[in-house]
């Protein structure tokens, strides 16, 4: 039978970040909020837990790339909103958004983990901010947690432990 790694929602050793856009707050706020009690439900000491503003949610690459390059967190959470208006701009901020936290993620020590939401309308947004669709700052935490754990399963085969 095969090894299989994956991770767990054990609270890991080290600190969080949480990366999150000031614009439409009454979004992110609640992801926010969603994001740290589903840290502390998972036994992460709200000490270890710093949350790191940026204006928008086009400011989220550079701000992450910065937290991680910090090397003092296990996990970096992003959270954001980014609602459809009637100009390109929705697919401007969100693609890149998208992209620029992928490629922090892709190089990054940390688990970094992605709570942007892309809506087309405030109704989908405030949904997914913790009304009908969960909170989806809880499930970008989860999420980190999950991904901790793993990287930690990965350090421990690179030292010949696993």
């Amino acid at each position: 039978m095969p090894r299989s790694f994956e991770g767990n929602f054990l609270p890991p050793k080290g600190r969080f970040a949480l990366c999150v856009a000031r614009f439409n707050g009454f979004v992110t706020e609640a992801l926010l909020q969603g994001a740290v009690d589903t840290l502390l439900r998972h036994g992460v000491e709200e000490d270890a837990i710093d949350v790191f503003r940026c204006p928008g949610t086009f400011e989220l690459p550079s701000l992450t790339r910065r937290v991680s390059e910090t090397g003092a967190y296990v996990g970096i959470i992003t959270l954001g909103a980014v609602i459809r208006g009637g100009t390109p701009h929705f697919d401007y901020v969100a693609g890149e958004c998208a992209k620029g936290i992928g490629q922090v993620a892709f190089g990054a020590e940390a688990a970094v983990t992605f709570g942007v939401l892309t809506c087309d309308t405030v109704e989908q947004a405030i949904d997914r901010a913790g009304v009908k669709a969960g909170n989806k700052g809880a499930d970008a935490a989860l999420a980190c947690i999950e991904m901790v754990n793993l990287h930690g399963q990965l350090a421990r085969l690179r030292k010949g432990k696993g």
